[in-house]
Formats: structure tokens, sequence, C-alpha cells
């Protein structure tokens, strides 16, 4: 298409656009496709984290119970088999006591982990002590099958009493073999009635008593060693110590305030002596290594931790150059799908398009129509085209018809005047005042075509000026009847005006309404027969005031009734001025209604007459205005009365 620059062309914005967009689309897939590919390896990283510490539990679990590491090689076979990680434990100097891969396999350079239950993390080993103890460790706290069954039985039977109590618990086994009662979720003691609490179920047994016994013995020696236990203070610590590691780790209890008791001893004022201090932290010391030297038999010895296969700490994203050139012929190809599709599709938006500038480019006078092909938005812009070109022709007949209309309606009186001045200038007659009052009506006749044309010419300009001020209805249509009382006696017709309560005022140019209400009043009284009525009537209608001409004349067909404000237009279809006006007094009420800002509509019954109905804009009466008693409602003002039968004249 010539004339158009090449970047503003719509096919080519349209490639632009495509292109754009498939960029786009590429780019965003690809940013997807890393997204969730890095997120995808960090969770399989913390789902490896998670397998990680379920090793070290395992195998620290394995050291808690085993003196030695003789028999964890199925272990750790099974642990790799379900994790999929390499498991290899050394000792310290990095003798291998255990492998899943194969023999001669280097192992990591360093090591993942230490497994030591006497030493376990007290923050993400789960049960841990506080003394870093794995709870799993029982040591010499291990019950013998007889006292199990004897602290069963008294389980089951605090278990009982409690329910009669109306309280609920379940009986766990400790690692020790102890039972236990917690609620019903396992996580607390519950509180044990009076009735219930006769203390046999948390009383040591003797294989407990015996270990507690060797735990506060080797606790004295390390204070002894320290020169502490001459302090009458160290035996009620060490007591303590003991009574909380029985209360928290053997009956997995607080049993009666124990623990209580040694926070506000620790706290108390029996501390806070001379050498308080120093006596707590080398106490907390004593009775660590004392408990671990009490367990330290029963479990496997230090060991250390490798692990392989697993994923690295850091999560990185990279592309491989063939999957690069992957990427880059996928997105080519995405591209050149697009460019093809959207070439394609351009080309049959455009088509009409050009179809649709050719015809506007065509002669006026051509009146080119364009094919319809589709009933997208182009299939709408062309028959919106083809209407717009079928408007023009009409508009074009219109024209014609209205210079032929104004021809003729100029022509008529000028050819009567141009013909009494020729016969008058041969003397054929004479100059008589019947022949001069003849010429005056024609010169009138003229006058009146040539003032209707210029008003329909103020209005299509939008030059058409208006004096608006507030204008009684009643005044206007009194105006209106007393203009053409002498028009309706001749007629033979009455002519009433009526005006409702609250039809007081109107926001109008009085002499451009007195001229649209007269031109309706001229048109009825021509289409009204004598002994017929013509009534004004005014009425309020909320914010507006509506005037309605009624005449009881022929009425207008209702084919008729679109037409009846075209221009020239006249229901009867001869073309004598003695049964119809210039056809412009319609036309010229409509414009002058809407100059208003107001409407005129019409309904007709053919034989019983015809309604025009005027809605204007209310006003306010004047503040120095003088308002008149208004009419009692229903009363009606006749300004003309039923005269004798005459035949209309124009």
């Amino acid at each position: 298409m010539t004339g158009v620059p090449l970047r503003k062309r719509l096919l080519v914005r349209l490639l632009i656009a495509s292109v754009l967009i498939a960029a786009c689309s590429v780019a965003a897939t690809a940013w997807l496709v890393v997204e969730t590919t890095t997120r995808a390896l960090r969770e399989e990283q913390g789902q490896a984290l998670a397998d990680d510490m379920d090793i070290l539990a395992r195998l620290s679990g394995y050291a808690a119970t085993h003196a030695d590491w003789s028999e964890v090689g199925p272990v750790v076979r099974a642990l790799s088999e379900r994790t999929g990680r390499r498991i290899a434990l050394t000792t310290a100097d990095r003798v291998l006591i255990a492998d899943s891969a194969p023999p001669g396999t280097p192992l990591a350079p360093r090591a993942a982990a230490t497994v030591d239950p006497l030493r376990t993390d007290t923050h993400t080993e789960a049960g841990a002590q506080r003394s870093g103890v794995d709870p799993r460790v029982v040591g010499p706290y291990l019950l013998p099958a007889h006292e199990r069954a004897r602290l069963d039985e008294l389980a089951r039977e605090r278990q009982r009493c409690m329910a009669r109590n109306g309280v609920r618990a379940t009986v766990v086994r400790a690692p020790s073999g102890r039972p236990v009662l917690t609620d019903d979720s396992g996580a607390a003691a519950p509180a044990v009635p009076d009735e219930c609490a006769d203390g046999k179920l948390n009383t040591l047994t003797a294989t407990e008593d015996k270990a507690v016994a060797d735990l506060r013995r080797r606790a004295h020696d390390c204070l002894e060693r320290h020169g502490l236990d001459a302090d009458p203070r160290a035996a009620t610590l060490v007591d303590l110590y003991a009574a909380d590691v029985l209360a928290a780790d053997v009956l997995l209890t607080d049993g009666y305030g124990v623990r209580a008791k040694f926070s506000s001893f620790l706290r108390g004022d029996e501390l806070t002596g001379p050498g308080g201090e120093q006596l707590v932290r080398q106490g907390q010391r004593c009775f660590d290594s004392a408990r671990r030297a009490q367990l330290d038999p029963y479990v496997a010895p230090v060991a250390q931790l490798h692990l392989g296969g697993g994923a690295t700490t850091e999560v990185r994203f990279d592309m491989s150059r063939a999957n690069k050139a992957k990427v880059v012929g996928v997105a080519g190809l995405v591209l050149a799908v697009t460019v093809a599709v959207t070439a394609a599709v351009a080309t049959r938006l455009v088509r009409p398009l050009r179809a649709l500038t050719e015809a506007v480019r065509q002669s006026p006078d051509r009146q080119v129509r364009v094919p319809v092909s589709t009933r997208d938005e182009t299939g709408i812009l062309a028959e919106a085209f083809n209407d717009l070109t079928d408007r023009r022709a009409r508009l074009e007949a219109q024209r014609k018809a209205m210079v032929s209309d104004i021809a003729h309606e100029l022509r008529s009186p000028l050819t009567n005047i141009r013909g009494w001045l020729e016969v008058t200038r041969d003397g054929v007659v004479d100059p008589d005042p019947h022949l001069l009052a003849a010429l005056h009506d024609e010169a009138l006749v003229l006058q009146r075509v040539i003032d209707d044309l210029r008003d329909l010419a103020d209005a299509d300009a939008g030059t058409l000026r208006l004096h608006r001020e507030p204008v009684r209805a009643a005044d206007l249509l009194d105006q209106t009847a007393a203009a053409h009382r002498v028009a309706a006696e001749a007629a033979g017709v009455a002519l009433r005006t009526r005006t409702a309560p609250g039809a007081r005022w109107l926001d109008a140019d009085p002499v451009r309404m007195r001229q649209a209400v007269g031109n309706l009043v001229t048109n009825a009284l021509r289409h009204t027969p004598p002994g017929g009525t013509v009534t004004l009537s005014a009425r309020p209608d909320g914010d507006a005031v509506v005037l309605e001409v009624a005449d009881t004349g022929s009425g207008i067909a209702a084919e008729d009734l679109p037409y009846l404000f075209d221009r020239f237009w006249r229901a009867e279809k001869s073309r004598s001025r003695r049964t119809g006006g210039s056809g412009l007094g319609l036309p010229i009420v409509r414009h002058l209604l809407a100059a208003h800002g107001g409407t005129v509509d019409v309904t007709s019954t053919p034989g019983t007459g015809s309604v025009f109905t005027l809605r204007l804009p209310a006003a306010p009466a004047p503040r120095d205005g003088h308002e008149p008693t208004p009419p009692e409602p229903g009363s009606e003002t006749s300004t003309s009365t039923v005269s004798k039968a005459r035949p209309s004249s124009s």
C-alpha cells in the first residue's frame, strides 16, 4: 500500500507485536523452567539433609544399644539402599569400620558427622538430654524381666485407678523397660489423683537403685579429687543432681517435685555463700563426667560418619552446551511459527482494509460498495461503510429533491407576480386594489418560504439565536391563539386554550416558541374541517412543561408518521399549495424544540385527529413578576366559536 510508511503499516506492527510476545513467552517459559528446576533441586537437597539426619540418628541409636560396631555392617547397607547414599564409618584415625561402597572406594576428605551417643547435639537430636546423652543409652539402668513384669502390673493398677477418677492415661515403655503413664497424645504425664499416688510405680527397683548409687559414688569421687567433698553443700548437690537425672532419664516424670526442688536449690541462699558458684559449676562437670563414665562400657566407641552421593550444599543451576542449543532451537522455531501465523492472519486482516481504502478513494458519484466476506470487526466495518454509501446516496437524492422543491416553491409565487405585472404593463388589467392585494399575498408567500429556508439554514449551521427568558405557558398559548383567531373563524373551527394548574413558566425564547406553536396551529387549522376544534393545552410534567396542539381533523396515516418532519414532505401527494404548505413548517418546529433542549412527538388516528406534544424545560417564576390568579382546574378559554361553515383558503 503506497503512501504509508513501512513502520506504520498494520502488517509490520502485527509482526513486531507477535515477535515481542513470542520472545516474552519464551523468556518467561525459560525462567519458569529454571526456577522450577532450582526449586526442585533445593527440595531434593532438603530431603538429602533430612536423610542425613536420619542416618545419623539410626547409627547413634545403634551405638547407644551396642558395646561395639561389630554387627553394624547390615545396618549401614540397609540405610544406604533406602536413602541412595554411600555410608561409611571409620575411627578417629580413618580406620574403616563399615562401608556400603565396594572395597577400595576412596572416602570423602572430611567426615560429615561424629557418631557419639554420649555427646549428641541437644538442638537437632530428638529426645537428647540436657547433658547431651542419647536417651536410648540405658546401660546399667536396663531392667531385667522380673522387675519389668512387676512394674507393668503396678502401671496397669495405677491406670485403672486413674480411670476410676476420670483421668485417662496410656502406658508407654521407656528405653530401660520401665512403664510410664502419659496422656492420650503420649506427650506428657497426667496429674495423678491422690487416691492413686501410692508411690509404688515411681519407687526404684534394685537394678535402678544400684545404678544410681554407683552414679553418686562416681560423682563424690570426682568432687573429692577437686577438694570439694568437704563442703557440706556438696553432698546435697550430688543427691539433687542424681534425683534430677533419675526423674528425667529413668522415671520419665517429675516425681514428687524433685526437679522443682533442684532448681530452687540452685537459686537458693545455700549457694550464695563463698565458693557456691564454683561448687555448682564443678558439681555439674563432675556429675556429667560420672554419668558418661558409668555409661561408656555399654556404648560403641566414637566413630566418624562419611557420606557420599548426595546434593551439594550450594544449589546452582547450570545449562550445558547441548541444552543451550536445544533452548535456542526451540525459541527460534517458536518465533518462526509465530511470524508465519501472524503474517497469514495480518494479510487476511489487511486485505479488506485495502479494499475499503480503494473504495473511499473513488469518485463520490460512483458510490462504490465493498464485499462483506467475514462477520468479524472488519466485516462490521465493511457493512458500516456500505451503509454510509447508501446513506450518502439517499442524502444526494434528498439534496436534488430539495433543490427541485425549493425551485418549485419559489417559482410559483414569482410566476404569479410576473404574470400579473406583464398583463398590467400591457394594459390588459388595471392595477386596482384587488390586483395589488393578490400581488401582496404572493409576495408574502415568497417571503415566508425564504424565512423558513433561512431558519433551517441557521439550525443546520448551529447559529440559530435564542433569547431565553421565563415565559408563562398560558400567555404563550393565548398569544398564539389570538394570532390565529381570524384564520380559525374563517375556517369555521373553534380554537381553545387550556392550562392545567402548575404549568406556569417555561424557559424559552417567546418569539421562537410562538413561531413553533403557530406552525402547528396553522397545520391543524388546515386539516380540520368546519365545525371541528383545535385545542392548545399546557400541563406540568416533573421538571418540564408539556404543550399540546390537538385537532379533530382528518388525522395522519401510520405509514406517513416517520416522514412527517422531513423537509418538503406533504401528506398530500399533489403539490398544490392550496391543499398544503411549503413542507418546511414541521422541520422548523423540530429544530426549534431541539435548540431549546426539548422534544416534539406526534400521535394520530386517521379520521379522528392528531396530537402534537412539545416537551420543554420548566423555569422558576421571576421574583419581581406578578403572578395572576390561576384559572380553576379544568377551565378553558375559547378565543373563537364555531361560525357558519366556510371553505378554508390558503
